[in-house]
């Protein structure tokens, strides 16, 4: 399955581009439909409904371990039983979802009667009805994207995902020229998902021949799982408090314009979360594989700190560029009414160049069925970002779940992870660091640079901006190829080039 690896890295980051200009494209657009208010009342009431994805209870985590060990073991009867098991488990997961979102809709004036005014907290009422159902088809659909996952399936997978960016912000762009405004947007999101479960659907039961066996099902099985997954739960709610809570809590005690621009800071941080997840999330099988035959944790050392070089050359490549242009970037993208996004994007990306270049490391906790600890230090960490956040709103709205967000991370992927990869899990993180550190001085170097040739020749024209962006990356790759890149990283680079030639 190499090749389907190799094939879904390079269509993941095809898709991130692809992503990427869609999103240039639509977020003004939204702004411009919406406007400032009602972009925020659909981004909170977003974050808010999406509360209800605790309810899978951390399973869609846990179906890959699982599948990997009746695999090795030729046990086909045991995966048919681990599917329907699932099916059942998120069949459940849909049913509440609906239930609890009807509660939650019932109660949208009390939530958001401080920060909103009557029509918007009545635009959020319909919002939440919609995107309630959203997450109960997109429960339903979890089972078979899990499976053709556990199946090295990627490139199905990566050209599924870019059809729906492309087909997701077309078909609310028609929405809203016909007038249907934030709750278009939801209807396309509903729609485009609902034909993503009949594919998927499809894909698992027709092509990869996916069966279901609901009798005799085995309890302990059920138990282990169970365990294994409220420990992924709980780091669900560790990224649910750190990127949808404070949307929540902006609305509910700031107002809809401060979420808008805060959203927008997010938006460009999530950026540098798909590039990080596009190449470990194709290893996922490969790593359990290793764990269940040999766990030899040489071989994943080297495995973290080989993927981890190139997604700090990813990271810092992306967010030195963003440091340099960013500014003029917003402007022209949000606004000027959201251009303290930048210094918010700026502030709250630097901090996650750990977790995503150790984010390899997050599966072979899983695999090893030692991610339990982690899991406990996170919701600390999100505890101590709700209190900051809650305490500094009223002071210093936006910034105040910045820095909630900064503490959080760097206390928790930040030092307790490191220490515990390296005494617990076996881990050699200073083999890690050691060869992730002349990346980092490679990045701030060129950074440092280009912002000296900035101050003499400021970005205020697209040309300029443009011609910043073609001088930094020139730089950027002959100092790396010259200083920093080893022989085998210039090696995987000229082949890729020789097999396009």
């Amino acid at each position: 399955m190499a090749s389907q690896r190799k094939a879904g890295a390079l269509l993941g980051y095809a898709n991130i581009l692809t992503k990427n200009i869609v999103n240039f494209m639509y977020t003004p657009l939204l702004l411009h439909f919406l406007g400032q208010d009602d972009y925020g009342v659909f981004q909170m009431t977003n974050s808010g409904v999406f509360v209800l994805t605790l309810l899978s209870a951390g399973f869609s985590g846990s179906y890959v371990r699982f599948y990997m060990i009746h695999r090795t073991q030729n046990e086909e009867e045991k995966i048919d039983k681990l599917n329907g098991m699932f099916m059942m488990i998120y069949a459940a997961a849909s049913l509440i979802s609906i239930i609890a979102g009807v509660s939650l809709v019932a109660f949208v004036r009390q939530l958001f009667s401080k920060g909103l005014n009557p029509a918007e907290v009545n635009l959020a009422r319909s919002l939440m009805v919609i995107m309630v159902i959203n997450i109960a088809v997109t429960f339903l659909s979890t089972p078979y994207t899990s499976f053709i996952t556990a199946k090295e399936r990627f490139v199905f997978q990566q050209t599924r995902q870019l059809a729906t960016t492309l087909a997701q912000p077309a078909l609310a762009v028609v929405l809203l020229l016909m007038g249907f405004g934030a709750i278009g947007v939801s209807l396309a999101i509903l729609f485009v998902n609902v034909a993503l479960l009949v594919l998927n659907a499809h894909y698992a039961r027709n092509r990869l021949h996916m069966r279901f066996r609901f009798n005799d099902l085995d309890k302990n099985l059920f138990k282990a799982i169970a365990v294994f997954s409220f420990w992924i739960l709980l780091n669900q709610i560790f990224d649910l408090v750190n990127n949808q809570v404070p949307n929540f809590l902006l609305g509910a005690m700031a107002g809809a314009s401060v979420v808008a621009t805060y959203s927008i800071a997010t938006q460009i941080r999530n950026l540098f979360f798909s590039l990080s997840t596009t190449i470990s999330g194709v290893f996922i099988p490969k790593i359990n594989r290793i764990v269940t035959t040999s766990d030899d944790n040489h071989k994943l050392t080297t495995l973290m700190t080989q993927l981890g070089r190139y997604q700090m050359l990813l990271f810092w490549y992306v967010y030195g560029g963003f440091i340099l242009v960013g500014q003029y970037f917003v402007q022209i993208w949000a606004g000027r009414q959201n251009m303290a996004a930048y210094w918010l994007a700026t502030a709250m990306t630097l901090p996650v160049m750990i977790p995503l270049t150790q984010n390899v490391g997050i599966e072979i906790q899983r695999a090893k069925n030692r991610h339990r600890a982690r899991s406990v230090i996170y919701i600390l960490t999100a505890a101590l970002d709700i209190a900051i956040s809650v305490a500094l709103i009223p002071r210093m709205g936006y910034w105040a779940t910045a820095i909630g967000y900064i503490a959080s991370i760097l206390l928790g992927t930040g030092l307790f992870m490191n220490w515990y990869y390296h005494t617990r899990i076996g881990l050699n993180m200073m083999y890690f660091w050691r060869h992730q550190l002349p990346i980092i001085a490679g990045g701030v170097g060129v950074l440092a640079i280009c912002l000296i040739g900035a101050h003499f020749i400021p970005i205020h024209s697209v040309s300029v901006f443009i011609a910043w962006i073609v001088v930094y990356s020139a730089v950027f790759g002959g100092v790396f190829w010259v200083c920093i890149l080893n022989k085998q990283e210039k090696g995987l680079v000229l082949n890729r080039f020789a097999k396009k030639h």
